[in-house]
C-alpha cells in the first residue's frame, strides 16, 4: 500500500460522517412529512426525500416506534433549553411569559410535535419523562400568585392547554400560523389580575376575508378573490 492511499481509520472518518449525515436528513424530512401526514407517514416517502435507501432507514430506525422516540428525545432537548431559561427569569410571571412564548413558538416551528407527542403517550404511557419541567412551571405558578401577577384560580395544568391551543396554529399553516404571537399576548392578558397594565397586543388581526381563506385553505385565485384584488362576475 503507498502512502497516498487511506488507512483505515482515515477511510472510517468519512463514513462516520455519512452515517451521522444520512440520520439527520432522516430526521429532518421525517418531521416534514409527520407534520403533513401524522405518524402513520410512509416511510419508505422519508427514505426517498433524505435521499438514502430504505435499508439506510431501518438501520438508523428499526421501527416506526423507533424513529418517533428519536424524534422526541431531540424534542426533549430543545426543551431542555427553554427551561434554563425560564429558570433564569427576573420574576415568576417574566417566567410564565417566557414559558409561554418559546413554547408556543416550539410547537409552531414544529408542526410534526403534536403528532409525535400522541404517539409517545401509547408508546410510553406515564413514563415521567418531562416531569421535571412540570414541576418547574407549577413552582412559577404558586410563585406568580404569591406576587399578585397571575389569577388565582389558574394552574399549571391551564397553562398547558393554552400554549398547546396556540401551538397548534402551525398545525394550520397559511395566514394562521404568523397570528400566534398576538393570539398569545390575548391568553397572556386574560392570565393577569384584573388591575395590572394591560400591554398593546402586538401586529394585527386577520380580517374576515383573509381568516375565511387561512381556514378553507383557498387557492391563491381564490385568495385573490376574498381579499378583493381578483376580479368578480
Amino acid at each position: 500500500m503507498t502512502s497516498s492511499e487511506p488507512t483505515t481509520q482515515d477511510g472510517a472518518q468519512p463514513r462516520r460522517r455519512d452515517a451521522r449525515q444520512n440520520r439527520e436528513r432522516l430526521i429532518v424530512e421525517a418531521r416534514a412529512l409527520i407534520a403533513q401526514n401524522g405518524v402513520d407517514a410512509s416511510l419508505e416517502e422519508i427514505a426517498r426525500r433524505a435521499d438514502v435507501g430504505v435499508a439506510t432507514l431501518y438501520r438508523n430506525f428499526p421501527t416506526r416506534d423507533d424513529l418517533v422516540r428519536a424524534l422526541y428525545d431531540i424534542a426533549l432537548a430543545e426543551l431542555a433549553t427553554v427551561r434554563d431559561e425560564v429558570v433564569a427569569a427576573p420574576t415568576a410571571w417574566a417566567g410564565i411569559e417566557l414559558y409561554m412564548e418559546r413554547v408556543s413558538e416550539w410547537l409552531v416551528a414544529d408542526p410534526a410535535l403534536p403528532h409525535i407527542l400522541k404517539r409517545m403517550e401509547v408508546i410510553d404511557p406515564g413514563s415521567g419523562r418531562g416531569k421535571e419541567f412540570q414541576t418547574v412551571i407549577a413552582g412559577l405558578v404558586a410563585r406568580a400568585k404569591k406576587d399578585g401577577a397571575l389569577r388565582a384560580d389558574v394552574d399549571a395544568v391551564d397553562l398547558a392547554v393554552l400554549v398547546t391551543m396556540v401551538g397548534s396554529l402551525g398545525t394550520h399553516g397559511g395566514g394562521h400560523t404568523g397570528q400566534w404571537r398576538r393570539q398569545l399576548a390575548i391568553v397572556l392578558d386574560g392570565l393577569r389580575l384584573p388591575a395590572t397594565d394591560r400591554p398593546r397586543l402586538p401586529g394585527r388581526p386577520l380580517a374576515a376575508r383573509e381568516f375565511q381563506a387561512a381556514v378553507h385553505g383557498l387557492t391563491r385565485r381564490a385568495k385573490r378573490a376574498a381579499s378583493g384584488s381578483g376580479s368578480g362576475r
